[in-house]
């Protein structure tokens, strides 16, 4: 895989989901390789269940914070929260989103029935987008923990050539990164992604 001349890359989420270390081993991969790297976090109410967005920068970006509709890849971990970031991807761009819905607060005081479906549907009617739809659920339960849903987002955005990284330097960048206590089940869940 070539080395691309930058990375625009958002993750969202919401606060929990590993959203923070997935922005990190991206950029992990981007030091190696010697490449310029800025990252940053929009995080509010993120210990409640609020919503959390990472952005990494890859080249020579002035600012860490992606514009709008210049992100190569938007990996969401909850279907509302891709649509609820749409904003960020560029023309042509891809979504690597988990299909399995997380009821936000207020829904749940509100006694809203939410389960992703209309979010799903808004995003397979764009128009010129790369939409990658991963059933985090099952792939945690086949590595055997949902803290590994992060890794497979990132496995998905990998395989399908998004970010301009390989499996390997993902891979390398776990081993640098993460406990290895966890290394196990992490590589597990790329290697479920990558089959």
């Amino acid at each position: 895989m070539s080395e691309r001349s930058g990375l625009n890359c958002v993750i969202c989420g919401v606060g929990g989901q590993g959203n923070v270390l997935a922005s990190r081993l991206i950029a992990q991969v981007l030091l190696a390789r010697d490449e310029h790297v800025k990252t940053a976090e929009t995080i509010g109410m993120a210990q409640r269940g609020g919503s959390v967005a990472s952005h990494v920068r890859g080249g020579h970006p002035q600012s860490p914070l992606v514009p709008k509709g210049c992100a190569d890849c938007l990996i969401a971990f909850e279907p509302g929260e891709a649509v609820r970031c749409i904003d960020y991807l560029a023309p042509g761009g891809t979504i690597v989103v988990n299909t399995q819905a997380a009821q936000p607060p207020v829904a749940a005081l509100q006694g809203i029935d939410y389960d992703g479906s209309e979010a799903l549907a808004y995003l397979r009617a764009l128009p010129g987008v790369q939409l990658v739809e991963v059933d985090g659920a099952s792939i945690c339960e086949q590595a055997g923990s949902s803290k590994v849903l992060n890794i497979a987002l990132l496995a998905a955005a990998v395989k399908s050539g998004a970010l301009g990284i390989t499996r390997e330097e993902l891979e390398d960048a776990i081993r640098e990164r993460v406990h290895p206590r966890f290394h196990e089940m992490n590589l597990r869940a790329i290697m479920l992604m990558s089959e």
